[in-house]
């Protein structure tokens, strides 16, 4: 994979869809993060379902830390995890209020010291909420960047590394949005669609299917 490749795939990406966004509901900074935290090993699906019933009736670190853990969790509880995540989004929120005057803070020190966020999750916020070039590595990602071999690696932090340093700088923002797409939609993990594939000529897999 060369840096010409590299280029013509994000190229083709962005001419198909040139504005791409998480497929998380969110109308601020904190509805994002709270949508994050809530969606590790979960579906996008099942958060907004839980977030459509939560935000309109909290949606800010005040409101949803007034619901106390045992209130969350009757708006979370068809999600994974769901007992562990109101621990932590409760204890966020308190840290937010706290610490932070409310307001999710826009550096990767700051968020990761929150409670349940993780480098995926900051690099998440960073990216989508506050426009920051970040790469948050989820399977989807691992899976196309080593399949294509756009930027293989043995494990997240290295796929995250190389794609850091591989993706043009003009395509860095949205990158991570195409990817995630791209491995949700067409180069799913048990059969890809090679075969309605963008970039099937540019890609370095070696078991192309036909659909």
């Amino acid at each position: 994979m060369n840096k010409q490749k590299r280029h013509e795939i994000f190229m083709r990406w962005r001419d198909d869809n040139p504005h791409p966004t998480t497929e998380l509901e969110y109308n601020s900074p904190f509805e994002l993060l709270i949508a994050v935290i809530l969606s590790a090993q979960a579906t996008d699906v099942g958060v907004n379902k839980a977030t459509r019933k939560l935000y309109p009736v909290a949606n800010t670190p005040e409101a949803i830390y007034a619901l106390g853990v045992d209130g969350l969790k009757e708006y979370i509880k068809t999600i994974g995890l769901f007992n562990t995540k109101a621990e932590n989004v409760i204890k966020t929120c308190k840290a937010l209020v706290d610490k932070h005057g409310s307001v999710v803070p826009d550096n990767r020190a700051d968020l990761e010291a929150l409670p349940g966020v993780g480098r995926k999750t900051a690099n998440v916020v960073l990216n989508t909420a506050f426009g920051q070039p970040a790469m948050a590595v989820d399977t989807h990602i691992f899976r196309v960047s080593n399949r294509t071999k756009i930027a293989p690696g043995k494990n997240v932090n290295e796929v995250e590394q190389k794609l850091m340093r591989f993706v043009p700088k003009e395509f860095l923002i949205d990158a991570h949005h195409w990817l995630i797409l791209h491995g949700r939609y067409t180069c799913v993990a048990r059969k890809p669609k090679c075969g309605s594939c963008l970039i099937e000529d540019l890609c370095e897999y070696k078991e192309k299917t036909e659909f």
